[in-house]
């Protein structure tokens, strides 16, 4: 299966940039798509060809596989990428690329579903010898059955969606009491988001942090892992800032934890670009949490320390390359950071922040990388993830890479909305996460109380400077009590 000669992004924002972008560098033609709400898009500005295939809710646009795969056609496209979110996780999306005779750049259909149900892969990964956090391997059927196992598994517990990912239909339950009530807010929760409301029950690891391994797989046996990220600055269950490698991870550890993340993508005969997510306890004991299917938001700080380019390795593999690197070749070099702008509203509970940018300005300089999707003049729709840009920095070291970003930050100019770059600067001035002692729960409500919000200043700052130069130009213009106005000197008196 030769490499495509097109391919069409089945999605949106700076992911459906950064994987143009590789396309492009490979010689392969690009075909973006987008609804009423993206037809001014970055993504559609920078692919070769581009089509319409809807209104602005995902739901009738970017998550109808019917049009994408119409898109395709009208095209010409002989592959599909699905980025992440969307369709990426979809094994029926998936199996129907491949039965139009399309290249699925993605792990087959069965890998996705293996994976993709919380419950099947515990089994699967149980059955592999890959450590599971204690818990149910099915469904819960009742309250009751869920009070019985909680009291024996002993409290903290979790109960998560079995489709579930992104936070959504997961409550931490304290007490046994508050069991009934907390199951029934998750199996509303995972059906209103998966369509599914099965919910499944297992140990909470108190303090953990949340570490995942970054897996590259071909078609010809070999499976190779890209080292760790920690992830474990999260808000509401969702990732904030990333970073690699795991500041407090021994070399020991790490290599167990790869070892079995290629275990784990082995058991399900995975191909393509994946990642195996684990919770590690304070005691360094790791437990597999669960496998993305997908490309993942953080991608850049692995290839910012390894080199590597996930995505064009990616498109390589599903045109069935294999991979010409070894294990031995891939190497940790530097540490980098990601940090996530959102638009939204640190000040107002976080709230999203829609409308027009009417200036942007990123950030520069030697190892400063920044995935956007936006420009001075786009449009920040509410319709979808509120994620403009990710920016990626690295350093020859932890300490150099948290400087260099907190310069870049600086710099970020974003005005017409609110973004969250002045709560990064905070976060990356914290003793504790500069130490690196950090675990999922570190933001808390006492922690970023005070924190600043992100306001738009720089329309106040014009206008304090006009005023400024105006009182300077006056006092140049008016003679001084006492003096000739006629032979005054307007030098000497910009002095005053």
């Amino acid at each position: 299966m030769p490499i495509p000669n097109k391919v069409l992004i089945a999605n949106r924002g700076e992911i459906a940039v950064r994987v143009i972008r590789a396309c492009h560098e490979m010689g392969v033609s690009t075909v973006a798509v987008y609804s009423d709400a993206d037809r001014d898009a970055l993504h559609v500005r920078n692919a070769v060809e581009a089509v319409h295939i809807g209104k602005a809710p995902s739901s009738e646009s970017y998550l109808i596989g019917e049009r994408i795969l119409a898109a395709a056609k009208e095209t010409g496209a002989d592959a599909i990428h699905p980025g992440y979110g969307f369709l990426s996780e979809n094994a029926g999306f998936a199996r129907a690329v491949q039965d139009a005779g399309l290249i699925w750049i993605g792990p087959s259909p069965e890998a996705i579903e293996a994976m993709g149900s919380k419950t099947e892969s515990r089994l699967r990964m149980e059955a592999a010898g890959v450590p599971v956090v204690p818990g149910t391997k099915q469904a819960l059927s009742s309250a009751e059955e869920a009070e019985g196992i909680a009291v024996q598994l002993g409290f903290p517990v979790m109960l998560k969606a079995s489709a579930g990912g992104g936070g959504k239909g997961m409550r931490q339950v304290d007490r046994v009491e508050d069991i009934g009530s907390a199951l029934s807010a998750a199996k509303s929760e995972a059906l209103s988001s998966f369509g599914d409301d099965s919910v499944y029950i297992e140990k909470r690891i108190v303090g953990p942090r949340h570490v995942e391994v970054q897996v590259l797989a071909d078609g010809h046996g070999n499976t190779l892992h890209l080292f760790e990220r920690d992830c474990s600055v999260q808000r509401r269950n969702q990732k904030v800032v990333e970073e690699t490698p795991c500041p407090v991870l021994g070399d020991e550890t790490r290599q167990a934890m790869c070892d079995v993340a290629i275990k784990a993508a082995e058991a399900v005969d995975y191909v393509g670009a994946g990642t195996v997510e684990f919770l590690m306890g304070s005691d360094g004991s790791f437990y597999f949490l669960e496998m993305n299917t997908r490309l993942q938001v953080e991608h850049p700080i692995t290839e910012m320390v390894t080199g590597i380019d996930l995505v064009q390795a990616q498109i390589r593999i599903a045109g069935g390359e294999a991979l010409e690197m070894k294990q031995e070749d891939i190497r940790q070099n530097g540490h980098a950071i990601e940090c996530r702008i959102y638009a939204e509203d640190p000040a107002n509970n976080w709230a999203p922040s829609p409308g027009r940018i009417r200036g942007y300005r990123e950030p520069g300089g030697p190892w400063v990388r920044v995935d956007s999707g936006v420009y001075a003049g786009a449009e920040v729709s509410l319709f979808y993830d509120p994620m403009v840009a990710k920016l990626v920095v690295w350093g020859v070291d932890r300490n150099e890479a948290i400087r260099r970003t907190q310069r870049a930050l600086l710099e970020y100019r974003v005005r017409g909305i609110a973004t969250n770059t002045a709560f990064f600067r905070q976060l990356l001035d914290d003793p504790d996460f500069v130490s690196g002692h950090y675990d999922t729960g570190f933001l808390t409500a006492e922690r970023m109380d005070g924190w600043p919000a992100d306001r738009d200043l720089s329309e106040v700052a014009t206008v304090a400077a006009a005023i400024a130069a105006f009182e300077r130009d006056t006092r140049m213009k008016r003679p001084q009590q006492g003096s000739d106005a006629s032979g005054g000197s307007a030098w000497r008196w910009s002095l005053r």
